[in-house]
């Protein structure tokens, strides 16, 4: 499935400020898509993803509603790296399918695709273009410990959990460094805005 129109994969470590980011180009007019949210969707009642996670799984993982219950599904990923294996399988050719489809209806010159987890996968290899949105560490910590209210030992897990932020900028071709204030940051969107029609 051949993309018409540039993909720019946006990425960066938790509570790097890639929703600031989001925000930004799509008051500029850029249209977003969200893996987080095609992830969600995928495993809506009744759709392929949701019946391929019964058929591994068994039914003890859904409501009573027969919607997927996302913690006892947390639960089974954090059992064992093979059912992450298993879950990582179903459902990753099925967000990377809805994506490009989704991306065949943008109209605008060039797209941003949203994906956290850029870094820790190869299914992404068609994407045009990477831009990470970089912090230091004190900085993800900081705003993870305000945003979630949550301990440190939880926060540093998390953090831990991604990439580093080394192995996320060797894959950049552009990076925001997202430590100033929210003026400063439109500035940087509005740069690349510029610089990504041109592509």
């Amino acid at each position: 499935m051949s993309s018409p129109c540039y993909t720019i994969g946006l990425t960066g470590g938790i509570a790097s400020g890639k929703s600031a980011v989001s925000s930004v180009f799509e008051k500029l007019g850029c249209q977003v898509i969200d893996a987080d949210i095609v992830a969600r969707e995928v495993v809506e009642p009744n759709t392929e993803g949701l019946k391929a996670l019964i058929k591994t799984f068994g039914e003890e993982i859904l409501r009573s509603d027969l919607s997927l219950d996302r913690l006892k599904l947390r639960k089974l990923i954090f059992k064992s790296s093979e059912n992450l294996k298993n879950i990582n399988s179903i459902l990753h050719p099925i967000i990377n399918y809805t994506i490009k489809k989704q991306i065949q209806n943008v109209s605008e010159s060039y797209v941003i695709v949203a994906i956290p987890l850029l870094c820790e996968s190869s299914n992404y290899d068609w994407l045009n273009r990477v831009l990470v949105v970089d912090v230091k560490m004190e900085t993800q910590l900081m705003r993870l410990l305000r945003r979630d209210g949550i301990n440190e030992e939880l926060a540093l897990k998390m953090i831990d959990s991604q990439c580093t932020a080394v192995a996320r900028l060797k894959i950049a071709n552009d990076v925001i460094n997202n430590e100033y204030d929210l003026k400063t940051l439109v500035k940087k969107v509005e740069v690349l805005n510029r610089l990504y029609k041109t592509l």
